[in-house]
């Protein structure tokens, strides 16, 4: 029950009390600090990791300094190194020649029958988003446009003005090794592949039957038999 004063107002039986956040539960600070900084992507500051952890700033700096130390002393193939005012793992100087020529063999593998396929897509229909790609492929392209995006053939080019999808097209590099001073080297699509001529308005066809499809009630669309989705196994880059 409540009480009324004088005054018109109501006093509460019990005192509104702000809600507590639970506290985390107490972390190994070296090990922690080591799993946050393996996902960095950016010099992180001893303040942003102390938050991370939970533990006082001047103790996470130290904890660093002794990490950076430990790895030198141990001669690891990485180093724990503090740049433009944050910490970051880096590989070790000395290791150099070894990882250059990691990422070149990765640049210079031969691309995936699937990968070929969706550059050639992207090259003739750019920009062009993702769904269009796999309508175009008949098979889902999110893992093979990463490999394309990774190797520096293909990059984002914007969004598209209706749907929001990400745009993608050829890059610099893709006429580097294709040995093309422009796209408009690229040889004529038409007599190669005659039945791809009226893609688009092929495209906008099936759209249109696809939200017509969705726009019948669930309890009025005729029952057919299931029909395995078009996979492809190796459309992984």
């Amino acid at each position: 029950m409540t009480e009324t004063d004088q005054q018109g107002f109501t006093e509460p039986d019990e005192p509104v009390q702000n809600p507590v956040e639970p506290e985390r539960a107490p972390v190994e600070l070296r090990p922690a600090l080591e799993a946050v900084l393996m996902i960095a992507d950016e010099p992180l500051e001893h303040l942003v990791l102390a938050q991370a952890v939970g533990r006082p700033p001047a103790e996470v700096e130290q904890a660093l300094r002794d990490l950076a130390a430990e790895y030198t002393e141990q001669g690891r193939g990485f180093e724990l190194r503090e740049l433009a005012g944050g910490w970051r793992f880096y590989s070790r100087e000395e290791y150099a020649d070894v990882v250059a020529a990691f990422v070149l063999e990765g640049q210079q593998a031969k691309l995936s029958q699937a990968a070929l396929e969706t550059l050639a897509v992207v090259a003739y229909r750019q920009p062009i988003s993702r769904s269009r790609i796999s309508a175009i492929r008949g098979v889902n392209v999110d893992g093979v446009v990463r490999t394309l995006v990774t190797r520096g053939l293909i990059t984002e080019l914007g969004h598209d003005g209706e749907s929001g999808a990400i745009l993608y097209g050829t890059t610099n590099y893709f006429l580097e090794r294709m040995g093309l001073s422009s796209l408009d080297e690229l040889p004529e699509l038409a007599p190669m592949l005659p039945d791809l001529a009226d893609l688009d308005s092929e495209l906008e066809r099936v759209a249109q039957e696809t939200a017509e499809r969705e726009a019948v009630p669930e309890d009025q669309v005729p029952a057919v038999a299931d029909a395995p989705a078009a996979t492809e196994g190796g459309d992984r880059g």
